[in-house]
């Protein structure tokens, strides 16, 4: 069965809300059966959206999305996304980015995001600790996850938190759970 392309997401979409997706404050486009498998131009119709969710699809590469200019959250979660990328042109805007349960390995391409404060990243690919500091460049993060990637080995979130922090010191809030006093003190005496 082939893969459902963006515009015919987005003619079920404007069927099921009345609307055309420039008026559209908010586009779920998740769960297409069959699976999206691509991200492409025609996304930029909902150039009013601040919340573009296109999770659970098979959606393996991101696009640049010019026209999004008040875009605060995108989801991307359980996709099959291998790179963080094309973020320059919703970089200004985007408050949060949802990546959970891909296949990201490299935390590049962030870097536009100086609005992002909630990353979720959880059960990906990461697996150097390298790449997680990458994250601190983003002066406003302060809401990560990462459980269930590599990086995390058999350590549990408590054991792993200090380690992280130390890495990204502005964060307040890990794995679903605020970072502790006791933590930040055990991550400031690491060397």
């Amino acid at each position: 069965m082939p893969a459902t392309s963006c515009k015919e997401a987005i003619k079920k979409w404007e069927a099921a809300n009345n609307m055309s997706p420039s008026e559209a404050t908010e586009a779920r486009l998740y769960c297409q059966i069959p699976p999206m498998d691509k991200m492409d131009d025609s996304l930029n119709q909902f150039e009013n959206v601040t919340r573009l969710s296109l999770s659970t699809n098979a959606i393996e590469r991101m696009i640049a999305l010019p026209k999004l200019k008040n875009l605060k959250i995108l989801s991307l979660g359980r996709n099959n996304i291998k790179r963080i990328m094309a973020l320059e042109e919703v970089g200004q805007s985007l408050e949060e980015l949802w990546l959970s349960y891909n296949q990201i390995e490299k935390l590049d391409g962030l870097q536009p995001c100086n609005k992002l404060h909630t990353l979720f990243l959880g059960c990906n690919r990461v697996k150097s600790w390298e790449e997680v500091s990458k994250v601190s460049q983003l002066h406003e993060i302060k809401t990560v996850l990462f459980l269930g990637n590599p990086i995390y080995g058999d350590r549990s979130r408590d054991e792993n938190a200090p380690l992280v922090v130390k890495k990204i010191p502005q964060i307040e809030t890990l794995d679903g759970k605020m970072i502790s006093a006791s933590i930040r003190s055990e991550a400031e005496a690491m060397d």
